[in-house]
């Protein structure tokens, strides 16, 4: 206790930084709507080969033909997808001051997955819509039905009730293997400007992106190509024309491009959408804890064990922590305007992984595990390391 009170003013300090959120790594950037506020068939989504793209022959005597090359390339991959892409409006009843109900619409884009209907785009295109329009690329606009959403990646699936031979659905590829300086397309409506084609290159890779609820979209690829308001929803693609991505974001201070987009992975995407075709939405796996970060200075005022790791301030009663053991904080220490609860467990690593931060545990089990898997949590406890097995429970979906 006297070791608290000595270094109260670097605790207090440190403890609202954790609290607040300023020592973890979000990247807040602009969602896409244009500006308004905004059970089917199940079919699994193929596995599909990665998206290494074809090589593009340059050499110093035929830079010419290498240029040809990519261009055909790029219009080959916009014949050939632009059909598949289409453009959605939503129609929100917002209630104004003055008028009372008023419909507002907002737009977007959406591109079609198979030969059902099912089509994918954002959340946020089809956020709280009572009234979904899909327009295909022959000018035929059909009601759709919302199959599903998962608002913390920011996907949707709806779908639409048309012939077959109207459906033109992309080939869904894969983000594992994108490498910075890759070509990129995007295809979308943006400004309501139908089956814009624009192309630069995948910029960063890895980009952990804000969405609704403050929960982070992790592995988000950046581009350099041109996305706008309206683009939301629409593929991002590869050299060979598959899907690489989901346009979701930029960061503008303007609204219009700048060069910074951001494309939700198209490996999230399938792992999302297959489950909202399966059964309505995505269950997210649980461990049933609170946590903070500890930080070197955190543990220095604490007399904690380690440096970096997660430590376990609350554990939900019946939920998947508790069932396995897993330990909260027994006593509270007030610091400033703080409550610390201390002596609870320190989490250090999950199946070999090092944890160093709550960012860390939630991107492993949101990229890594899935509801009903179990895996070990290397945990410290009373100066001790040990292994706990825990199998993963499902998220509430009001959390």
């Amino acid at each position: 206790m006297m070791r608290i009170a000595q270094r109260r003013l670097v605790l207090v300090a440190v403890v609202a930084l954790i609290l607040a959120g300023v020592l973890g790594c979000s990247f807040v950037a602009q969602l896409l709507p244009t500006p308004s506020p905004t059970p089917a068939p199940t079919t699994p989504l193929a596995a599909v080969a990665t998206a290494t793209q074809v090589p593009v022959p340059t050499t110093a005597t035929d830079a010419g033909s290498a240029v040809v090359t990519e261009e055909e390339q790029v219009i080959n991959v916009y014949a050939r997808v632009s059909p598949a892409v289409v453009f959605i409006t939503s129609r929100v009843i917002v209630r104004d001051f003055f008028m009372g109900l008023v419909p507002q619409e907002g737009t977007g884009s959406g591109f079609v997955i198979d030969k059902e209907g099912h089509i994918i785009t954002n959340n946020h295109v089809v956020e709280n819509a009572d009234r979904i329009m899909v327009t295909l690329d022959d000018d035929t606009s059909v009601e759709a039905a919302l199959v599903g959403t998962d608002p913390a990646n920011d996907v949707a699936v709806v779908r639409i009730d048309v012939p077959a031979d109207k459906l033109r659905p992309v080939e869904l590829g894969s983000s594992a293997d994108l490498r910075v300086g890759q070509t990129a397309i995007a295809i979308g409506n943006p400004f309501r400007l139908e089956r814009t084609l624009t192309t630069g290159v995948i910029s960063s890779l890895g980009r952990p992106l804000e969405a609704e609820g403050g929960r982070m979209i992790y592995d988000v690829i950046q581009t350099d190509a041109a996305i706008n308001p309206g683009n939301s929803g629409g593929p991002l693609l590869d050299l060979n024309g598959r899907v690489i991505g989901v346009n979701t974001a930029i960061v503008s201070p303007s609204g219009g491009s700048i060069g910074l987009g951001f494309a939700v992975p198209v490996d999230t995407v399938k792992r999302v959408a297959t489950a909202i075709l399966e059964n309505g939405y995505y269950p997210h796996p649980w461990l049933g804890i609170t946590g903070i970060s500890i930080v070197p200075e955190l543990a220095d005022a604490l007399d904690l064990p380690a440096e970096r790791g997660v430590l376990v301030i609350e554990v939900a009663p019946g939920q998947a922590a508790a069932r396995a053991g897993i330990r909260g904080g027994e006593r509270r220490v007030r610091v400033g305007d703080y409550i610390v609860p201390l002596g609870g467990d320190i989490l250090a690593g999950i199946d070999g992984t090092q944890i160093r931060s709550m960012e860390d545990l939630v991107k492993y089990l949101e990229t890594r595990t899935a509801v009903g898997q179990t895996v070990e949590l290397t945990i410290i406890r009373d100066g001790r390391e040990e292994v706990v097995r825990v199998t993963l429970g499902e998220q509430p979906r009001d959390l």
